[in-house]
């Protein structure tokens, strides 16, 4: 049998190799219908909610609840729903209780597939009403043990939020957002602060009231 000349061997290699930079393969993300549920607090408390199912490649994935952002064309965050087995020891041997929480934030990706638990820092899945703006989330957050409330604004992709301010005062609800420039606008209790943002950092925006006051 000839030998393949080494010109042919060489596109062949070529032609193997080219094949690992194929088209990536496009993932399925679909969500199912809404459906009504009750999401219940650590203090027995509960509120109606509404959550629907998230499936990737046909596959179900998470709970969500509340509506999508999207961050660019690829990635996009939503608030995750779970079900939490209620039953005590000694009610093991009946039917499992489920009961419906809230949950943290989790990214998509639409390239890959990939779902994601997002890290915010002081985030209270129980008070906390998140505001997104670009790759930016606003809320209003907890301590570990509940004794102190933080503004907070953190960026995707930081571990360490960009602010967290101290505050006296109940959890707030979703702060507001405004462009050119960004700015965030606390609300909680009787105050009101509003910060810029600038790139990884928030700058508190000076009251106008107190400016005039100077002059």
């Amino acid at each position: 049998m000839p030998t393949m000349p080494r010109v042919s061997l060489f596109i062949c290699a070529l032609l193997l190799a080219g094949s690992g930079f194929a088209a990536p393969r496009e993932h399925t993300i679909l969500f199912a219908p809404w459906r009504s549920v009750e999401v219940w607090r650590d203090s027995g408390d509960k509120q109606p909610a509404r959550v629907r199912d998230l499936a990737v490649d046909g596959k179900p994935r998470e709970h969500t609840t509340g509506a999508t952002h999207e961050v660019t064309d690829r990635y996009f965050v939503v608030r995750r729903a779970y079900r939490l087995n209620d039953a005590l020891p000694d009610e093991t041997k009946k039917s499992v209780q489920w009961l419906w929480r809230l949950g943290g934030w989790i990214s998509i990706d639409r390239q890959t597939g990939r779902v994601s638990q997002l890290n915010l820092p002081a985030f209270d899945d129980e008070t906390s009403d998140a505001a997104w703006y670009r790759d930016y989330v606003a809320y209003c957050g907890s301590s570990d043990d509940g004794l102190k409330n933080y503004m907070v604004v953190s960026q995707l992709g930081r571990r360490k939020a960009i602010l967290r301010k101290e505050y006296s005062g109940p959890p707030c609800a979703a702060p507001k957002w405004e462009r050119a420039p960004s700015r965030v606008t606390f609300i909680a209790g009787e105050e009101k602060i509003t910060f810029t943002v600038r790139a990884h950092s928030a700058d508190l925006q000076p009251d106008p009231t107190e400016e005039e006051n100077q002059q």
